[in-house]
């Protein structure tokens, strides 16, 4: 151990984790040291056993900034810091949602952010995926991608077509499939489909459309569901509650089930999804809505109602899937809003 010129204790050769944490405790420190210096003013900083401040400073911010371009991988420690766009006001749901097993993903494609997800890695699905609402006419493609980063953040950041991973960085699939779900996982689903979180009709543009293709994005849906009264949710019911939105913040999210496809992807026992947005009068809008995973039917509910019912489902505590400034209003059975979409809706 010896003394840098930081003023703290470091290894000899410490790794780029440690010289961040280091610079951020260093940092601290000195900031301490300018406050206490302009709080005093029978003295001048010149002066003071910090004299050196400034360079010192400066030095720091230099470190600091390399960490946070180094944070800017697809597997990250916090959304809120990497991709805090794709959240109203920039707050993510809380921690009653997040397995014991999970990854944070800031869902990268040709070196472009699109949206967010928390995926678990034990049952390789998503927990949520949250994004901006800008539907448009992209190109809808139909190849599946993993992400690398789930295997070792060393690999690229994008996500990338399985060939790529395993000729081209040369894991092995074994290493690949312990990491997440792959594309055999999804050749026998018998009546699931893939059911996107994050789907393509909410994007505005062929590239937007393309990152949402990526396993991380997907969970085993009830076929007729997803063909039915889901895809008639996403298609009409969200473009109706959004008008009049500047911007609609949308997660989308799983419940956890007891069952399997392919003894390896646990298939969920509730879809449910959730909005919030301010309109062009300067209020606030929000709304949700959930279905059971073995049948054609979505409950549409408040944002309020939709926290309660996933709380109990989740059951560690209580939700929270946006920020305190949209509304949690429990709607009436009366209100011509509040009913069942099912299959003869169609």
């Amino acid at each position: 151990m010896v003394e840098r010129d930081l003023g703290v204790l470091v290894d000899d050769k410490p790794n780029m984790n440690q010289q961040c944490s280091l610079a951020a405790r260093s940092t601290n420190h000195v900031l301490g040291c300018i406050k206490h210096n302009v709080a005093s003013q029978s003295k001048k900083v010149s002066k003071s056993p910090s004299g050196g401040i400034l360079p010192r400073m400066l030095v720091l911010l230099q470190v600091l900034a390399s960490c946070l371009w180094l944070g800017h991988g697809e597997v990250v420690t916090y959304l809120e810091s990497t991709c805090p766009q794709f959240f109203f006001n920039g707050i993510p749901p809380n921690t009653a949602l997040t397995p014991q097993n999970s990854a944070l993903i800031c869902q990268r494609y040709e070196n472009k952010y699109y949206y967010a997800t928390l995926y678990d890695r034990s049952l390789r699905i998503p927990v949520y995926s949250a994004y901006i609402y800008r539907p448009g006419s992209g190109k809808r493609c139909q190849r599946w991608m993993v992400e690398p980063q789930l295997i070792d953040l060393k690999y690229p950041k994008n996500m990338e077509m399985q060939s790529y991973v395993l000729h081209d960085l040369k894991v092995k699939k074994s290493v690949l499939k312990d990491s997440q779900a792959v594309p055999e996982d999804y050749e026998h689903p018998g009546d699931f489909h893939r059911g996107h979180l994050s789907p393509c009709s909410h994007t505005s543009d062929t590239s937007s459309c393309n990152a949402t293709f990526t396993l991380t994005n997907i969970a085993p849906q009830f076929g007729k569901l997803n063909q039915g009264a889901w895809k008639k949710y996403e298609l009409t019911t969200m473009k109706n509650m959004a008008q009049n939105c500047k911007t609609t913040y949308v997660v989308v999210g799983t419940v956890p089930g007891t069952n399997y496809l392919a003894n390896r992807v646990n298939k969920p026992s509730h879809f449910w999804s959730s909005a919030c947005c301010e309109l062009k009068d300067n209020t606030m809008k929000a709304w949700g809505v959930i279905a059971e995973n073995n049948k054609n039917a979505v409950e549409e509910l408040s944002l309020g109602e939709l926290e309660k019912r996933l709380t109990e489902l989740y059951g560690k505590g209580s939700v929270s899937l946006f920020n305190n400034a949209c509304p949690r209003q429990l709607r009436s059975s009366s209100h011509p809003w509040y009913k069942k979409l099912e299959s003869h809706d169609f």
